[in-house]
Parts: structure tokens; sequence; C-alpha cells
């Protein structure tokens, strides 16, 4: 589908919850809705020079949000969970 990894890695989700997985080696992203396990693995392990054991992906769908009189629907997502080799870590500050 995608050639260009930054294309299919959006950014890193970053939350207490998250931040709490980074010892198991385990890193949140947000990717494109269309991708898949098998091309998340390859652009984070082009991106971030790291080997990867798994991929767990998840979506939200889209959703509306009631604000007073007016209604904003809120767009689908697609996270995945990235689990790297024991020993690697993904940087989080750059």
């Amino acid at each position: 589908m995608h050639n260009d990894p930054y294309q299919i890695v959006k950014r890193l989700v970053i939350t207490e919850k998250n931040m709490d997985m980074n010892p198991l080696n385990k890193y949140v992203f947000e990717v494109d809705i269309r991708a898949n396990k098998v091309e998340i693995g390859k652009a984070v392990a082009k991106l971030f020079s790291v080997d990867i054991l798994s991929v767990n992906t998840l979506r939200a769908k889209a959703e509306h949000k009631k604000f007073g009189s007016r209604s904003v629907k809120k767009k689908a997502s697609k996270k995945a969970i990235i689990t790297v080799a024991a020993g690697q870590s993904i940087n989080l500050l750059d």
C-alpha cells in the first residue's frame, strides 16, 4: 500500500498508561487506518532501527460528540502496539 514509512506511522502516542509499558519494550503509535500489521512493523523498524517482535493493532470507531447544540464527528483512528526486541528501545525525545 504505502512505500513511505512516514505516511504509515503518524505519531508516537505518549500517555501515562503507555509510558508504563516502556519497561516491557512496548510502544504505542497512531498509524494510517489502511495500514496492515506487516507494513506497520516494517515502517517502525525502518524509522527507529529496531527489531520488531510483534505488532498488535486496534481501531477506534468514528463517534459523535455533542457540545451544547452543536454535534461534532470524531474521525476513526488506528493505533499499533509495537513490541521491540529485548535490549532495544525507541528514544521518545526525538
